[in-house]
């Protein structure tokens, strides 16, 4: 096993040449080992209370050296708007809080979850596709998060941690991540493709969020759950690809066809959304931010449940 070292904070200075790494959307530790101290990288730590993640007391007790920290679930990744949780701020706050954190548009950012469950996943994933929608490319999400990073023995420092002097970032939106309700109402009457990342249970209405109105899914989609091929090794999680793919394939999804990821508010659905577009191959693949706390919101709106079929959610609120 690799030495691990308590460092002070600031006591370690990175020097390394300027470049692009263009890394692909999901690598792991030993590659981001072979990176630390190159110009323009930025590893993110996102870890939250999610699946007991940790907070600013745990990164400062073990983190990935050199790693900055912001607390995915309150640094303001997301928000709550008219009455829908979980939704992307605008643009310009987004710019602020990514600048806040020293970073700008020439870096490299690597995205480091907890890696203490499958739903701790969804943090790293999101941020990642917030990175994406704003029109930054390099971003990359560490397999096994931080907890894969430490149990496999690589470096870890500790002791607080200054603020990072603030950068300029400058965001641009690419509306074609973002599926609005009506695009998600047209997507479903033109008979593409929807895929609700949820847990069977929610797909069948079983169980319901406390963020939707009504139990159910939307018609016609189908459930390629985010917890699927999330593993456990060691007590990290790392995602699959090998068996994502063939479960894609066992859905029967088209890798051009335009398709929708959705969830509850917007988490899950960004763990679908990249397992799906980034890990997947789905060329055209979008996320429905609002998801079903969103869809819910208008009575008229059918959703499906496994025992009554499709219902209207006025149906049901009654």
């Amino acid at each position: 096993m690799k030495a691990i070292f308590l460092l002070a904070a600031g006591s370690l200075a990175f020097a390394g040449p300027a470049l692009a790494m263009h890394p692909g959307p999901l690598v792991e530790a030993d590659w981001l080992e072979g990176q630390l101290g190159s110009d323009d990288l930025v590893v993110l730590d996102v870890r939250s209370g999610i699946d007991d993640g940790g907070d600013r007391d745990a990164f400062e007790a073990a983190r990935i050296p050199g790693s900055r920290y912001s607390n995915y679930t309150d640094a303001g990744w997301r928000e709550d708007r008219d009455g829908v949780a979980g939704l992307m701020p605008e643009v310009d706050d987004l710019e602020a809080l990514i600048g806040g954190l020293g970073i700008d548009n020439d870096d490299t950012v690597v995205v480091v979850s907890a890696g203490t469950g499958p739903t701790d996943f969804g943090s790293a994933a999101r941020v990642y596709w917030t990175f994406k929608a704003l029109g930054h490319d390099e971003v990359t999400v560490l397999n096994g998060g931080f907890a894969g990073w430490q149990r496999q023995g690589f470096e870890v420092a500790s002791g607080p941690v200054e603020a990072p002097e603030a950068a300029r970032f400058e965001g641009e939106l690419r509306e074609a991540l973002l599926a609005t309700t009506e695009e998600v109402e047209a997507a479903r009457e033109a008979g593409e493709q929807l895929v609700d990342a949820r847990p069977p249970a929610f797909f069948n209405g079983e169980t319901q969020s406390p963020a939707a109105r009504v139990p159910g899914t939307i018609p016609g989609s189908v459930n390629l759950p985010h917890d699927s091929h999330l593993v456990e090794r060691d007590g990290a999680y790392y995602l699959d690809a090998e068996a994502l793919s063939a479960h894609i394939d066992e859905l029967g999804l088209d890798r051009e066809a335009p398709t929708v990821a959705f969830c509850n508010t917007g988490h899950w659905a960004a763990s679908g959304w990249f397992q799906l577009s980034e890990i997947g191959g789905l060329e055209a693949a979008t996320m429905y931010d609002g998801s079903m706390a969103a869809w819910t919101r208008d009575d008229a709106r059918p959703v499906q449940l496994a025992d009554r079929g499709t219902v209207s959610v006025g149906e049901l609120v009654e």
